[in-house]
């Protein structure tokens, strides 16, 4: 394959970015030199999302195979369009256009272009990290996810005390986070002298039991850290709360799930090929995967026990959020041995989890959006809707947003027949489906039990949040805002919730495409 033809390939691969792209441009342009009215500046993005989502069918070139002519492509290539990519492509987007709706409700009206430009290239970041064959693209697209949001917590007019100190601490807090991620990276390039993942998930198995081993261990040490925030693990997680409390309602629904998205897809690129070296060297792969295992049985704890303590509603749904991350990782920490089982012998496990942390990202997704709109509805002026007692009654004065709600509450504990139970269900089977070569094997088992112990100790917060709906009286008549789009938005997420719940298969079908395609 000529050089040529790889760089027309390349650009190919990162049309739906560049059509992102260019419709957030266009959104800056316009609103920089005339006064775009609102609805054109939310057709404007949800033409955009449409259009790079058609682009990404269209466009659609296979390099999943090493063979032949595409093995040149995949070595040298900075970006793939793989099953994968095109999975979190979509569902970057997808979310997207339910994240766009809500934004154009909440904004000002001299603001909403630059709002919603800011959220297409959020979402052209995220795309990125999925196509990513770079250490260097992988971090570019981090922050086009990182940058726009601190002007996004920035931009809405008449900023309290308590946004304004929020926004502060993450900018200050994900510079860090960059910092210790670039570290990491600068370890892996000076262990194996190239920034190409493929390269590295071949060299780093031959490195392994030498001493530049041990530094490929502290690369990973360095790369969860930086990650770690992103996705909100413990102890990485300490700006959430006050972020959660003080951000504006969009930008926080955004926060709860785009990071975790392209997070957990930057950490499926950069740890999963550990697998690789369990026939080279077991110890190594051991300890990646023990790394993981600690961080997902402490971040589910830690997060679980917290959010006991809350009363105010948003930080409650923060540390949940830390518990959520830590039953994705019980995922990520059981998927390097089941992959490299899978690219020796072709084995396809019946629960894997790499099936199980594509699902709950995308329950997740819909159950923290909805929840998070769902209260800016609720929330008003005259009648803030803050604490748990701030819900009290709402069965009676307001019936149908109280049934929205405590569907999405009744999936964050996971009831059967919602999305939060399948994806609950994979993760816990996944661990439990460990390949009995696995090192760690009764380890997962263990870490299986621990998830289903906070799922249960999760369930008290949910359910004190649901007898306040139906089994209190209202202390004061909440006023909704009458936000309608907020109302839409969480109906959407309700809808998904329960589709997803009630019939997983079309979903888990998808996820398992993407998973075993890397």
């Amino acid at each position: 394959m000529s050089p040529d033809l790889t760089l027309q390939k390349v650009f190919s691969f990162v049309l739906p970015e560049i059509v992102l792209v260019g419709g957030a441009c266009l959104l800056f342009l316009l609103a920089a030199f005339t006064k775009l009215p609102r609805i054109a500046s939310l057709l404007v993005a949800l033409i955009a999302l449409v259009v790079s989502a058609s682009v990404n069918y269209l466009f659609h070139i296979e390099s999943q195979n090493v063979d032949g002519t595409n093995s040149i492509l995949v070595t040298v290539s900075p970006v793939l369009n793989t099953a994968f990519s095109q999975w979190i492509r979509l569902t970057a987007v997808g979310f997207g256009l339910i994240l766009a709706l809500m934004f154009f409700d909440e904004c000002e009206e001299d603001r909403t272009a630059e709002f919603l430009a800011c959220l297409l290239v959020t979402i052209s970041g995220v795309s990125l990290v999925g196509a990513a064959n770079d250490l260097i693209v992988l971090f570019l697209g981090l922050e086009l996810i990182s940058i726009p949001t601190y002007v996004m917590l920035y931009l809405p007019k008449n900023l309290n005390a308590k946004a304004q100190e929020s926004a502060l601490k993450y900018f200050m807090l994900s510079v860090v986070s960059s910092a210790f991620l670039l570290f990491g990276f600068s370890y892996l390039y000076g262990t194996t002298g190239t920034t190409n993942i493929e390269v590295i998930s071949k060299l780093i198995p031959r490195y392994s039991s030498s001493d530049l081993g041990n530094q490929s261990l502290i690369a990973f040490v360095l790369i969860l850290t930086g990650i770690g925030f992103r996705i909100t693990a413990f102890p990485f997680h300490f700006y959430a709360p006050d972020v959660y409390e003080g951000g504006p309602s969009g930008p926080v629904a955004f926060l709860s799930f785009i990071p975790k998205l392209a997070g957990f897809a930057a950490l499926w690129k950069l740890i999963g090929f550990v697998g690789e070296a369990g026939n080279v060297a077991p110890d190594f792969t051991k300890r990646v995967m023990m790394m993981v295992w600690i961080l997902a049985a402490i971040s589910m704890t830690a997060g679980n026990v917290m959010a006991l303590l809350q009363t105010n509603l948003r930080r409650m749904l923060a540390y949940s959020g830390v518990a959520n991350t830590g039953y994705m990782l019980i995922g990520l920490s059981v998927w390097p041995a089941q992959s490299e089982l899978y690219r020796t012998d072709g084995y396809r496990f019946f629960a894997s989890g790499g099936d199980g942390i594509l699902v709950y990202l995308v329950a997740y997704g819909a159950m923290s959006i909805g929840a998070l709109a769902l209260l800016a509805y609720l929330n008003s002026d005259a009648r803030p809707v803050r604490s748990i007692d701030d819900l009290a009654g709402l069965g009676q004065s307001q019936p149908t947003v109280a049934f929205l709600l405590a569907v999405l509450l009744l999936s964050f504990i996971g009831l059967p027949l919602t999305a939060g139970f399948a994806g609950k269900l994979l993760l816990f089977l996944s661990a439990m489906a460990a390949p009995p070569t696995t090192p760690l094997q009764e380890l997962f088992r263990v870490l299986a039990l621990i998830g289903a112990i906070n799922a249960a100790i999760a369930s008290f917060y949910y359910l004190r949040v649901i007898m306040a709906l139906y089994l209190r009286t209202p202390l004061q008549p909440v006023q909704p805002s009458r936000s309608v789009l907020l109302l839409v938005v969480g109906i959407i997420c309700v809808i998904m919730t329960l589709g997803f719940g009630i019939y997983p298969w079309p979903l888990i079908q998808s996820t398992r495409w993407a998973a075993f395609s890397l």
